[in-house]
C-alpha cells in the first residue's frame, strides 16, 4: 500500500507538465503585445520625442525581461519537478544547471530588473503621479531589491555550509 501511494505521488509530478505548456503558450501573448508596442513605436516615428522613444524602448525591454523570466520558470520548473532534459541533446546545453537556489536568485534578479524598468518609466512620467504614489512605487522596488540581496546572501551562506559538509542546501 505504501509503495503504491509513493508511486502515485511521484507520478503526480506529471500534472505540472500541462501548466508548463500553458506558460509556454503564454509567451505568445507577450510576443503579441511586444509586436503591438513595436508597431506603435514605428507608427509614431515621424513625430516621436526623446521621451516617447525612451518609454517605448523601456516597454520593449520590460516585455523581454518578462519573457525571460517566464522561460526561466518553465525550463527550471520542468527540469526540477517533472523530468530532466536529455543532456545529450545539444539544444538544451544552454540551460546549464539550475538548482533551486540559483533559480530563486535568477527569478528575484529578473523581478528587480522588471521593477527597475517600471520605476524608470514612472519617473520619466513623474508629472502624472502624486508624491505618495512615487514614494510607494520606490518602496516596493526597494523591497524587491532587499529581497533579492537577502536571497543571494542566504544562498551563499547555505552553499558554504554545504561545501563544509553540512546539511544545508537550497530548498524551494
Amino acid at each position: 500500500m505504501e509503495r503504491l501511494l509513493e508511486r502515485s505521488l511521484f507520478a503526480s509530478r506529471w500534472m505540472m507538465a500541462p501548466i508548463y505548456v500553458g506558460l509556454a503558450l503564454s509567451l505568445l501573448i507577450l510576443l503579441w503585445v511586444f509586436a503591438l508596442e513595436l508597431w506603435h513605436l514605428i507608427g509614431i516615428l515621424p513625430v516621436m520625442t526623446v521621451n516617447d522613444a525612451v518609454l517605448g524602448v523601456l516597454a520593449l525591454i520590460d516585455l523581454s525581461l518578462a519573457a525571460n523570466l517566464l522561460l526561466i520558470v518553465i525550463f527550471s520548473g520542468y527540469e526540477n519537478f517533472v523530468s530532466r532534459f536529455d543532456e545529450s541533446n545539444a539544444d538544451v546545453s544552454f540551460l546549464g544547471k539550475l538548482d533551486a537556489g540559483s533559480l530563486k536568485i535568477k527569478v528575484a534578479s529578473s523581478i528587480v530588473a522588471i521593477s527597475s524598468i517600471h520605476l524608470l518609466q514612472i519617473f520619466l512620467n513623474a508629472q502624472h503621479y502624486d508624491n505618495t504614489k512615487l514614494m510607494w512605487y520606490t518602496l516596493i522596488h526597494l523591497a524587491f531589491v532587499v529581497s533579492a540581496v537577502m536571497l543571494g546572501f542566504l544562498e551563499r551562506l547555505m552553499s558554504k555550509e554545504k561545501d563544509k559538509g553540512g546539511k544545508g542546501g537550497a530548498m524551494l
